[in-house]
């Protein structure tokens, strides 16, 4: 895509500007580090734009505070008292989902996971927000916590202009199969292999 120019045009009839406004499935995925950092990074140009987000991480633990989360509460906020950029929602499986006002614990993530993805495919079908961000969501269809089928038909049918961005490791095929843009992160070094830790800053 040289200067951002499309290889091909399709003859699909449709305008440079329907084009440009239909609705992005995106998925990240692979062994290397930067899926979620990448996601978010496309958040934030959304808030930008002044676009509802809603942020859903599926894995991570409720007490890990990451930068990301932290930020975008803070753009929240600064949208709420001065209207500026979008709207930002953020919720966490560890913590138990926001609108269930219950804690969830190791025996029950898979009914959690589910439910998380209930809520998200009821808000899709509302149109309630711009762009979503499910975080590590393609563990709970690598683990069958929720069905990749249903998943793909509901987000493939989703009404309006929302869009969505997956992360996580072994994406399913149907999944990538659906989506309209792919990345996919490979591992070349991590500080880790020769046994460094986490660093603040740059994991967290």
């Amino acid at each position: 895509m040289p200067q951002g120019q499309p290889l091909a045009v399709p003859d699909d009839g449709l305008t440079t500007r329907a084009r440009r406004n239909a609705p992005l499935l995106a998925v990240h995925t692979g062994a290397g580090k930067g899926k979620s950092t990448a996601a978010f990074g496309m958040a934030l140009r959304a808030w930008n734009q002044g676009f509802d987000i809603a942020v859903f991480q599926f894995v991570k633990s409720a007490k890990w505070k990451v930068g990301e989360e932290v930020a975008f509460r803070q753009l929240g906020q600064l949208h709420d008292e001065h209207g500026v950029g979008g709207p930002v929602e953020w919720h966490k499986m560890g913590s138990g989902w926001s609108w269930t006002r219950k804690q969830g614990s190791d025996e029950d993530h898979a009914a959690a996971a589910r439910d998380g993805w209930a809520e998200i495919a009821r808000r899709l079908a509302e149109e309630r927000h711009d762009f979503y961000v499910l975080d590590e969501f393609t563990y709970p269809l690598k683990w069958g916590w929720v069905d990749v089928d249903e998943v793909v038909a509901t987000l493939t049918a989703r009404p309006g202009t929302q869009h969505v961005v997956i992360t996580g490791r072994d994406a399913p095929a149907a999944l990538l199969d659906a989506a309209d843009l792919v990345t996919e992160m490979t591992k070349v070094k991590h500080p880790m292999d020769v046994g460094r830790k986490g660093q603040k800053g740059i994991e967290w």
